[in-house]
């Protein structure tokens, strides 16, 4: 089991976050790229690779909707010119950043075309790219000037939930990302359908094809309960980044059968504020406010044990989340990453290397 970190971009602290997680042993560094949120993405891994010398690199994840896919195929290749060997590519249809512009994350079909385009230019190919409704070969140019790295490999790692991104992710991936820590049967499923999805090129899910989950921690200390503050304090802003991405569907979808009876009168609670407290015109400006990275103050209320539950992260005392990832690693996850709130970092990443990497 590898372990990487993640964290919302900042142009000032990533690089510092990133020294520490080197200097603690974890694998990863996955940077959070959200264009209205968070510090550009590219130059803070630039700034990580320089201060860095071991701990692998990459967005997590890039966003398709946002850069053409030569754009980050160019970006990601620079970023290997300075950490070479170490950089990865993690890319995503853009939930969170496409949705705070009022737009939708890309379509299926548009984002299969989008990794296919990125994967035959990371090596080196041409290939045919769609512009403005007409179609071109392109290739990188100059390769002599080195201003790119292309000779060292840039695995992508796909941020897949749905059939059609998982099938997407086993035709042009090097690996999969989830949101969160998937139930045992759920990832056994998804493995199955990337089989599916690289059997259409002809391509085979090998053994280092990489599978990762974005999720969050909290080492329980003696004595606390999913009630005590310290543990509400380490997981709050994902938790509650599960509450706006239910809505998203919600308005998405019409329904929300999808929603757990356990956390049922949560969630009702939940949309009331929602619908009560942000404008629908400017709704999409205020629903994320401070996705991964801090929650809000008026919406700690919605974490309760059962929604830490429910959000499906690795919160238990030592032993528990052990015998939790070993759970993991033998369906198939090859790395956990944490992404902690903010003010928690430090923290979360010390007690997580220290009480349960050892042990792994």
């Amino acid at each position: 089991m590898e372990f990487g970190v993640g964290f919302q971009s900042h142009v000032d602290n990533s690089w510092r976050h990133t020294v520490l997680a080197e200097q603690m042993g974890f694998d990863q560094a996955w940077m959070v790229d959200s264009q209205l949120i968070a510090s550009d993405v590219f130059v803070c891994l630039a700034l990580a690779a320089h201060h860095t010398s071991r701990i692998r690199l990459g967005t997590g994840v890039a966003i398709a909707g946002t850069r053409l896919a030569p754009v980050t195929a160019h970006s990601i290749a620079s970023i290997n010119r300075l950490a070479p060997g170490r950089t990865f590519l993690g890319i995503g249809t853009g939930h969170t950043a496409m949705r705070i512009m009022g737009a939708r994350p890309v379509k299926a079909k548009a984002f299969r075309d989008y990794l296919r385009v990125l994967r035959g230019l990371l090596q080196g190919e041409e290939v045919e790219h769609e512009l403005n409704g007409e179609v071109r070969p392109i290739r990188f140019l100059d390769r002599e000037l080195e201003c790119l790295n292309l000779d060292d490999p840039v695995p992508i790692y796909v941020g897949a939930n749905g059939p059609k991104a998982l099938r997407a992710a086993g035709a042009y991936g090097d690996g999969r990302i989830c949101a969160g820590n998937e139930p045992l049967g759920v990832l056994a499923r998804n493995l199955d359908i990337i089989r599916e999805g690289a059997a259409e090129p002809g391509r085979e899910v090998t053994d280092d094809f990489h599978t990762a989950a974005l999720t969050f921690a909290c080492v329980m200390r003696p004595g606390e309960t999913l009630a005590s503050e310290r543990v509400i304090d380490h997981v709050d802003s994902a938790v509650v980044s599960t509450l706006h991405y239910w809505y998203e569907l919600y308005q998405e979808w019409g329904r929300d059968d999808f929603v757990s009876s356990r956390v049922r009168g949560v969630w009702e609670d939940y949309r009331t504020y929602v619908e009560t407290t942000m404008p629908a015109e400017r709704r999409h400006q205020m629903l994320h406010r401070g996705h991964c990275a801090f929650c809000p103050p008026e919406e700690r209320r919605f974490i309760t044990p059962d929604m830490i539950r429910i959000a499906g992260g690795l919160v238990g005392e030592p032993d528990e989340i052990v015998e939790r990832i070993g759970q993991l690693a033998a369906a198939g996850l090859k790395e956990v990453t944490l992404l902690p709130p903010r003010a928690m970092m430090r923290e979360n990443f010390r007690e997580f290397a220290e009480q349960v990497m050892p042990r792994l």
